[in-house]
């Protein structure tokens, strides 16, 4: 490269770039896979991250995938906060090494960043790790970048996207795997973070002393299995609830304007908003709820749109984004976090749905991991995905059982490890069954059994009716697994 001592070189490894289809003509071109660590602890450290992301886009690179982030003590500086890190792989298109540099040295100028200490403290800090197959030494550049086998909160998140991964021929042997797992291990295990709301610590899945979360259910249907037609329509006779809710421990309230129970006909986009969006404005006008997280149960792009933008934290999603082709861009447009249940087919049909020839829990876990896949396409961050088993969703009674006994499984599965869970079981009709009960809205004793077991299992969110009586049973749930080294 004129003008630089500058040695560029190409060779051969697992992280080579894969062929991209031009569209415009019809014809193959090579994908520039690089890899950029993202590192923020200062300010909204999250926030700091997504935004300099969308700034790698409006650039013109493509973000392929993100890693999960994690929060991660200070290194060579140590009397700084944590940071929250993470890596994302991109499509460079066009930029070389040294105008990438540029581009991400810009973009951390425009966030504000600015340079006091030596690897000290920073609001943003994105470092080129890796650029195709490359081997690139330069006096201000060189990839592979020379630091990132001795850290750990750089090979953790690279291992999400890469784990059998190699160095460039001539460079230190081994996979990023290997290298990761030679590294001394950490006083305080890592563990990806999730945000749900802005005000409340990122669910933690991997922390054995996190709390569970209590998510509330608030229907706003007629025909919704257990509390359909219950709550009044007029919001203000709502917060009383709401109220009752939060201070029971509820720090999600999860609300939903269309039944999703078996049979289950559908109202039209414009009535399901009606029936939520007034409860959300006037939720999010009280300054009592500023700590409360507003998921919208929904299926629906539209609905999704007018949730978020009311104030709604998370789109709670049954389809995992299968009943509507617009809901997981919509989802990466809006930037919320997003909660992909497994089901099939739709609630008219999953009822016919249960064979699992390969097995439950390998089933759901492939066909989760397929839509984890198709949302990281739609251009949703890795951090910004939650999972749920969908307990009750194209499940026989017997399943249902399992999905419980064998949560820790599911959660330990290839690829989903890391991601937070949800479980809802509250009130559904195995519990009816075992217990025989036949209303719904008084199965609270076996539900509190399901929520006792999913603690168990590693949830870390229940999703429930009964608020009061399942924060108890998940406090002491909470005192028996959720404790060091448990």
């Amino acid at each position: 490269m004129p003008g630089t001592r500058s040695k560029f070189s190409r060779s051969c490894n697992p992280t080579q770039s894969l062929p991209e289809k031009d569209s415009s003509v019809g014809i193959q071109k090579p994908a520039r896979r690089t890899y950029i660590a993202l590192g923020s602890n200062v300010g909204d450290r999250i926030g700091n991250i997504e935004g300099a992301c969308r700034e790698l886009t409006a650039a013109g690179i493509t973000v392929l995938r993100t890693s999960a982030l994690y929060e991660t003590q200070p290194m060579y500086v140590v009397d700084q906060d944590p940071f929250i890190n993470g890596v994302c792989e991109v499509n460079a298109g066009e930029y070389t090494p040294l105008k990438l540099l540029q581009l991400v040295k810009s973009i951390e100028k425009r966030l504000g960043r600015q340079k006091t200490v030596e690897k000290g403290p920073r609001n943003i800090d994105l470092d080129i790790l890796l650029h195709e197959s490359h081997v690139y030494d330069d006096p201000d550049l060189s990839i592979p970048h020379k630091a990132m086998l001795e850290r750990e909160f750089v090979l953790r998140p690279l291992c999400d996207l890469i784990p059998q991964g190699t160095l460039p021929p001539g460079q230190k042997v081994g996979t990023f795997h290997e290298h990761l797992a030679a590294l001394p291990r950490s006083s305080t295990p890592l563990s990806p973070v999730t945000p749900f709301h802005p005000s409340l610590q990122p669910l933690a899945p991997l922390v054995p002393t996190r709390p569970t979360h209590l998510m509330a259910i608030l229907n706003l249907t007629p025909d919704s299995f257990s509390d359909g037609g219950v709550h009044p329509s007029n919001p203000t006779s709502l917060l009383p609830i709401v109220r009752s809710f939060t201070s029971a421990g509820a720090t999600i309230l999860d609300i939903g304007g269309q039944s999703t129970r078996p049979h289950a006909s559908e109202v039209s986009v414009h009535e399901e908003i009606l029936r939520v969006l007034p409860t959300i404005q006037l939720i999010r006008s009280l300054p009592e709820f500023d700590n409360l997280a507003i998921s919208i149960d929904t299926y629906r792009a539209a609905v999704a749109i007018a949730a978020i933008s009311a104030g709604a934290n998370i789109i709670n999603d049954v389809s995992a984004g299968t009943m509507d082709p617009d809901m997981l861009p919509t989802a990466a447009r809006l930037g919320a976090t997003i909660i992909l249940m497994h089901m099939r087919g739709t609630p008219l049909t999953m009822t016919t749905l249960t064979s699992y020839p390969h097995g439950i829990i390998p089933t759901i876990a492939s066909e989760l991991l397929d839509r984890v896949r198709a949302a990281e396409a739609a251009g949703i961050f890795r951090w910004r995905i939650m999972l749920d088993p969908g307990i009750g969703f194209a499940k026989n009674h017997g399943q249902n059982l399992e999905i419980l006994r064998r949560l820790g499984e599911l959660r330990e599965y290839d690829e989903l490890k890391g991601f937070p869970w949800v479980v809802g079981a509250s009130r559904k009709g195995f519990i009816g069954r075992i217990t025989g009960v036949k209303e719904a809205s008084e199965r609270a004793w076996g539900t509190a059994t399901t929520v006792a077991a999913a603690v168990q299992g590693g949830a870390d969110v229940v999703r429930v009716h009964d608020v009061s009586e399942m924060g108890q049973v998940a406090k002491v749930a909470d005192a028996i697994w959720r404790v060091s080294g448990g």
